[in-house]
């Protein structure tokens, strides 16, 4: 005989398999002043009237474990898995086709990737100097990094209480 379950399944009446015992019960509760009510046990054989089924005939059962489940779409089938055997029974020109074919898109990927990044609106980063001296972009950056060293060194001198 095997095991109860550690959490038994109780039915809508209430009754469960006593682990211990092996028997059907209701197991005590509590009621709401306080008091607890004792385990009943329950016959064998008998079924309350909440664990009635409703009845069925053999067509109507039949219609029941046929029924598909929700949300599915008649005549779809998955699409088969692709294996490692498949590409073992292809043949060198066709694995050469597929290699062009993976290069191509990558090719196209990059083109459109490269088109993305040049129209590309960044207003931020891009700014507007004048290229008639390069003396100055080299003076301009050299100010850039003094003033962050200074507010660096401010920092640095805060004391915190």
């Amino acid at each position: 005989m095997s095991k109860p379950d550690l959490f038994p399944k109780t039915s809508t009446a209430g009754i469960t398999v006593d682990p211990k015992t092996l028997e059907r019960v209701i197991p005590e509760s509590r009621r709401p002043d306080g008091t607890v009510r004792k385990q009943i046990k329950i016959r064998p054989g008998f079924t309350p009237q909440e664990d009635v089924s409703r009845f069925r005939g053999k067509r109507q059962a039949q219609a029941d474990a046929n029924t598909l489940p929700k949300g599915h779409i008649l005549g779809w089938t998955p699409p088969p898995a692709t294996t490692a055997a498949s590409d073992a029974a292809k043949s060198k020109s066709a694995k050469k086709n597929e290699k062009r074919k993976e290069k191509r898109k990558e090719k196209a990927a990059a083109d459109v990737a490269a088109k993305i990044k040049d129209n590309w609106d960044d207003d931020e980063e891009e700014e507007v100097t004048p290229k008639s001296d390069g003396a100055s972009n080299v003076t301009a950056k050299n100010s850039k990094q003094n003033e962050g060293d200074a507010l660096a060194d401010k920092l640095g001198k805060l004391e915190v209480r």
